[in-house]
């Protein structure tokens, strides 16, 4: 939101200087990511989104991987909606490789192509986190997960006027 090509403009300088190794954007939904891509002189490096099992953005995916951007997914775990850490679906998946609901969340994520950064303050969970390299999830199992996308975030509206004039600090 605001001038997000003038920053960008700006921050392409720092690229070029080799000031910077790599710049990225977050939350350019596809249609925005397409009209910037063909606008900017340096592609995004990344683009970070919501990507979970109840949004799973798989146009988004696509678009990223035809313009070599590389999708980074904030609220992997849908911040907790859903009841995703106990979900029927996930705990049964996670049962058949000794892993938690959680574990296959983020590998569904990573074997999609997808960086993840899953947030916790607790050392235990980071180690868990981390503890997702030694399996993968059969075809079966990512389209069992691929059915639940709900198509939409319920976490934020980036589509809501009033939201966008809260991030310009003018909610009416």
């Amino acid at each position: 939101m605001g001038d997000y090509y003038g920053a960008w403009r700006a921050m392409e300088e720092l690229y070029n200087e080799g000031r910077i190794r790599a710049i990225g954007v977050c939350n350019f939904y596809p249609h925005v990511l397409a009209d910037f891509c063909e606008t900017v002189e340096v592609i995004p490096a990344v683009d970070q989104v919501e990507l979970h099992p109840f949004f799973q953005q798989e146009n988004a995916l696509e678009l990223m991987k035809e313009y070599d951007v590389l999708p980074q997914a904030w609220a992997p775990f849908a911040e907790g909606k859903h009841g995703i850490f106990s979900d029927p679906t996930l705990t049964e998946i996670g049962a058949k490789y000794g892993k938690s609901a959680a574990q296959v969340v983020l590998r569904w994520n990573v074997q999609r192509g997808v960086v993840v950064i899953p947030k916790s303050v607790h050392r235990e969970r980071m180690e868990l986190n981390i503890d997702i390299w030694n399996f993968t999830l059969s075809d079966e199992d990512m389209a069992a997960i691929a059915k639940m996308d709900i198509g939409h975030s319920e976490i934020v509206d980036h589509f809501d006027p009033n939201f966008v004039r809260a991030l310009h600090g003018r909610l009416k």
